[in-house]
């Protein structure tokens, strides 16, 4: 039961993904800017994930002070998603733009995982998941074909 909570938001996410992607490029069509798109789409997330906060968590602000520099980017590796993927997804198709972000994902996981970079916990590179990662990359060709 531990697992299953994890495990399922993280299938939750996928899908959020999958969908999040074609409906910043409508944004994006319907508005004519990608820039804009990405602004609404990030203003609609802040403002969920700050009631959510307000509501549920009221961890005190000043706590944010604690974590390293780096830590405070990861928005702007989220803006850079959102936007870069809702450029992709109308001219390379929904499957490949994902398939492609997966495999990058993928191979950034490994490679952080085995280093112990970001406050990870160092887990090293196996036989397995070097497979794991090339088979998903395989299947990045494929789904391009």
């Amino acid at each position: 039961m531990q697992t299953l909570l994890p495990v399922l938001l993280a299938l939750i996410a996928g899908l959020c993904v999958a969908v999040q992607a074609p409906t910043n490029a409508m944004l994006a069509r319907s508005t004519g800017s990608l820039w804009l798109a990405a602004s609404v789409s990030f203003v609609g997330g802040t403002t969920l994930v700050i009631a959510a906060w307000a509501l549920i968590d009221r961890t005190p602000l000043s706590a944010v002070r604690q974590a390293p520099p780096w830590a405070w980017a990861g928005g702007l590796y989220g803006a850079f998603f959102v936007a870069a993927v809702a450029f992709a997804a109308p001219r390379l198709g929904l499957a490949f733009t994902l398939t492609l972000t997966i495999g990058a994902q993928l191979t950034a996981a490994v490679l952080f995982d085995h280093l112990g970079v970001l406050g990870l916990d160092r887990s090293p590179v196996s036989a397995g998941r070097l497979l794991g990662v090339a088979l998903i990359l395989g299947g990045v060709l494929l789904v391009r074909r």
